[in-house]
């Protein structure tokens, strides 16, 4: 029995070392050479495990991203866009104002609206032009719309003084706290931080901050932008000593009589930035400035934005003007290189000069990768938009892409009888091509949709 056992177990492991062998030419590599493995045999000699033979793990790419950033002009509330958004019950509702841009806005990460008139309380009563004041319906409008952060020094800001002003920050306070607002402060004055987080594109968030400096943070995908926004004056020569430290000034005043100096930069923007700069990836600087229906920018514009490039801005996104002006990349002596709009002209308005229903979408893409973040220049630039209203009454009815607006359009505009203005659809094109150099090769103007 021992014998026969004996001479079984020995055919058998002849038979396992004649497998083993004969597997040889499986584990040949593309040179013909034999892989070397790694053979775990029982006390009996027999074979119980193979083990591949050990590859080294390629490196994990760097996950490369984008992100973007929109912003449009000034929401220039005159009685006639107030009026579109009475309803039948007496209420006010503003969403129509916005919902033509909406893929836009679902799109951007960072979606940015210049409040060009104060939001300082319904029960001050609503007023136009020349001391606005609109309804705070509006600002719940921006906020349903998706925008994330509103933009508050104009001209116009102190148009109801300083309690307008403090209505103002408090129903943004109060009411939104998801939308970081900038430019203004209510009656904690700057010194009065503040944090939120908001929607930004798809699944991603947009946290935010609000500096004792009164600069504005929001992160969005571990990238930090730092957003400050200042505003030229009050529409007074002189700043009244009641709203210093409520509203962000862009020129130099004399802090004691408040006396403005509009030819030269206030000493703070520049610190502001470089207080910026040590805390956010991206520092982008919204300033209201420049000559009303100027499409070029004034020689102050010029120079305020060099003195920005230098100090460490990396985007310049300038309103005001009611009209739009060039985009350019303005470079610092010191090398610095800041992508400037300088100005994208109203987002709506009834107002009665043609050009000014031409306007603009700041798009900007941002490219993240394992060296930092960049611009990516193909993808930033300006989408050109009209904004277009009716007349008898004077309502708001739409805004549109420049791209697929037609003459049809523009030949029943409210803007023929209200304004007497011919406006037309090939003065549209030729004034977006002369202003934003559309057919050189140097074309800094977008398409939609973009190619993300």
């Amino acid at each position: 029995m021992r014998t026969n056992k004996h001479i079984h177990y020995t055919a058998l492991l002849l038979f396992f070392l004649f497998l083993l062998a004969g597997c040889g030419d499986s584990f040949m590599d593309t040179a013909g050479q034999t892989t070397q493995e790694h053979v775990i045999v029982d006390d009996m000699g027999l074979p119980v495990h193979t083990l591949p033979p050990q590859a080294t793990p390629a490196p994990t790419p760097f996950p490369e991203y984008d992100i973007s950033l929109m912003m449009v002009g000034d929401n220039l509330m005159h009685m006639g866009i107030v009026y579109s958004g009475k309803q039948q019950d007496g209420s006010f509702n503003y969403n129509v104002l916005y919902e033509d841009i909406s893929e836009q806005l679902q799109t951007a990460d960072i979606k940015i609206i210049n409040q060009e008139t104060i939001l300082g309380g319904n029960d001050l009563g609503f007023s136009g032009y020349p001391n606005f004041n609109s309804p705070t319906e509006v600002g719940d409008a921006i906020a349903a719309a998706d925008f994330n952060v509103v933009l508050h020094a104009s001209n116009h800001a102190a148009d109801q003084k300083l309690q307008g002003l403090e209505n103002c920050a408090a129903f943004w306070r109060e009411k939104h706290p998801e939308v970081m607002m900038l430019g203004i402060q209510g009656a904690e004055g700057i010194a009065a931080p503040l944090t939120g987080a908001a929607h930004a594109f798809g699944e991603r968030t947009a946290d935010w901050h609000i500096d004792e400096r009164g600069i504005g943070y929001m992160t969005v995908e571990g990238i930090t932008f730092a957003i400050l926004n200042y505003t030229y004056g009050p529409n007074m020569e002189v700043i009244p000593s009641s709203i210093m430290g409520h509203l962000n000034i862009l020129c130099n005043y004399d802090r004691q009589s408040g006396q403005l100096d509009f030819t030269t930069l206030n000493p703070q923007v520049p610190e502001d930035i470089a207080a910026a700069r040590q805390q956010a990836d991206v520092v982008v600087i919204c300033p209201h400035w420049g000559t009303e229906y100027s499409t070029t920018p004034s020689s102050y514009q010029e120079k305020f934005a060099l003195q920005m490039a230098e100090a460490g801005a990396d985007v310049i996104i300038g309103t005001h003007p009611h009209v739009v002006q060039p985009v350019e990349w303005v470079q610092a002596e010191n090398g610095n290189r800041t992508l400037c709009f300088y100005s994208l002209g109203n987002y709506v308005s009834t107002q009665k000069e043609g050009i000014c229903m031409l306007e603009a979408m700041a798009w900007i893409t941002f490219h993240v990768d394992e060296y930092g973040v960049s611009i990516t220049e193909s993808q930033s630039g300006v989408i050109p938009l009209v904004c277009q209203y009716t007349s008898g009454p004077v309502r708001f009815e739409g805004v549109y892409l420049l791209q697929d607006y037609t003459q049809e359009q523009a030949a029943r505009h409210g803007i023929r009888s209200y304004g007497g203005v011919n406006l037309s659809l090939d003065d549209l094109l030729k004034w977006s091509a002369e202003i934003f150099h559309e057919n050189t090769s140097e074309d800094a103007t977008l398409d939609w949709p973009l190619n993300q």
